[in-house]
């Protein structure tokens, strides 16, 4: 039963999906500012803390797949309530974690929780809103949780300054407690289900491959980073046999699909690193506030906001290659800025111009991405399609984001301050270099087709996990 958006049943529809997805947000983007305390109280070495960070997204980026099957035989509805509880316990089990043992491995269950929001939200609210209404109910979701990810950063900042690291976790709370509150308003999903076809071997070594390296790029345990990639092989190898497998190899297959999923590895990858060195920069070099860091990148996220829905119209106008590979190399031209922020800079000239050029880069080219990966494949496999690139955008940022420590030169027991002045250029003109070869693979092999954007879903980037972390 589909319902309209003006009525009671969809009011309750949209509050409810864009709550759930903040929470999301949240657990991304806000965490970010509360690294320097956690690691000064708890305390945790750099290794830990990147897998405080990590942990989350490992599991999210590692279940993703396996959780839309989930949602396609029970319903959207009940695998987002399970959902949300899983995120509950987790969030409080972090906010009371006692060493930082217990909040990796907290991080880790809310990520599990993650994986079944994030697919099972946005597909209620597709599904269950009349035809007429979808585009319109999309957009409002998209729009308030860009908001979300806009001011998340800088209210987890403001708590970390004037109470506690745990209240980052804590602000779940009542987010999860209204979202079950109003999903009680929202009407049962009935759409037919799909028979159960849970890939649990394909999703073990999914999480045991994307872990293995990251231990690997945290530690130098270079066994543990060659056990991942042997999981990771076996991934693909037990995919290519399965009836119902949760990464369907037969898309690769379309050389346009795989180079935009490439693009979005290394460019999403590189958002999430950046994110995360310039909020640690504001606090630990520019002598910002943890409020004033979640703050600093802000003006990106407005620019975004004005920029996104005008790509989409150039996108119909001119295609997708040229929008997308411009915006990717405007990224990276702000990164560039920004590697050359020094102590003593004003804002304006330390920040702001590189967060402007960012923002007007990832409003250019977030668009264009998506409509060309919907572009590259038969209609019948857009779900699928999304949920891969969604999955790519989350293990690039793993995987950058688990090299920052290499980057800057940091031993699993060192603290950043003192790498983040000698290394914090080199590190940041590396992840441009990462940035300007996602837009040379763009220009070289991205068709440049005019696509239709009224089909494509805004995104509140989702995509940008740490992104800012940006991007879902």
């Amino acid at each position: 039963m589909t319902v309209k958006l003006r009525s009671p049943g969809g009011v309750a529809l949209v509050t409810a999906t864009v709550l759930a997805s903040m929470v999301g947000f949240v657990d991304a983007y806000m965490i970010n500012v509360a690294v320097p305390a956690i690691g000064r109280e708890l305390p945790a070495s750099v290794t830990q803390l990147q897998w405080v960070l990590t942990g989350y997204l490992i599991t999210v980026a590692s279940l993703l797949l396996l959780a839309g099957a989930l949602a396609d035989h029970f319903g959207r509805k009940k695998v987002l309530i399970a959902g949300l509880l899983v995120m509950l316990v987790a969030s409080v089990a972090c906010a009371v974690a006692p060493h930082a043992g217990a909040l990796i491995a907290a991080r880790l269950l809310q990520g599990a929780g993650g994986a079944l929001v994030v697919p099972s939200s946005l597909a209620l609210l597709n599904g269950s809103l009349r035809a007429a209404d979808r585009a319109r109910g999309i957009g409002i979701w998209a729009g308030i949780s860009t908001l979300g990810t806009t001011l998340g950063p800088y209210g987890g900042g403001w708590l970390v300054d004037h109470a506690s690291w745990r209240w980052v976790f804590l602000v779940n709370v009542p987010l999860i407690g209204l979202a079950l509150l109003v999903l009680a308003r929202v009407p049962a999903d009935d759409e037919e289900r799909r028979p159960l076809s849970l890939d649990v071997v394909g999703a073990l070594l999914a999480v045991a491959g994307l872990s293995g390296l990251i231990f690997a790029l945290t530690s130098s345990s270079w066994p543990a980073g060659v056990l991942g990639l042997l999981c990771l092989i076996a991934l693909v190898l037990v995919e290519r046999r399965l009836k119902r497998p949760m990464l369907r190899t037969s898309l690769f297959t379309s050389r346009p699909f795989d180079a935009i999923n490439v693009a979005t590895v290394l460019f999403y990858g590189a958002i999430s690193a950046a994110s995360y060195l310039v909020v640690l920069l504001c606090q630990l070099r520019l002598g910002y506030t943890a409020t004033e860091a979640g703050a600093a990148l802000i003006p990106e996220s407005a620019v975004f906001l004005v920029v996104s829905p005008l790509a989409g119209a150039l996108v119909a106008r001119i295609g997708t290659r040229w929008p997308m590979a411009a915006g990717i190399l405007l990224v990276a031209i702000g990164f560039v800025w920004l590697a050359a922020a020094q102590p003593g800079q004003p804002y304006v000239q330390a920040i702001l111009p590189g967060a402007i050029l960012w923002g007007l880069g990832l409003g250019l080219a977030v668009a264009p991405l998506t409509a060309g990966v919907l572009a590259a494949v038969p209609d019948g496999d857009l779900g699928e399609a999304s949920a891969i690139n969604d999955a790519a955008s989350r293990v690039g940022g793993v995987v950058l984001i688990a090299l920052v420590p290499l980057l800057l030169g940091v031993s699993g027991s060192a603290d950043f301050a003192g790498p983040l002045a000698d290394r914090y250029r080199f590190a940041m003109v590396v992840l441009a270099g990462v940035t300007l070869a996602a837009a040379v693979l763009t220009a070289l092999l991205v068709p440049s087709r005019r696509v239709t954007t009224r089909h494509v879903t805004p995104s509140p980037r989702v995509q940008a996990c740490a992104v800012p972390m940006k991007g879902n």
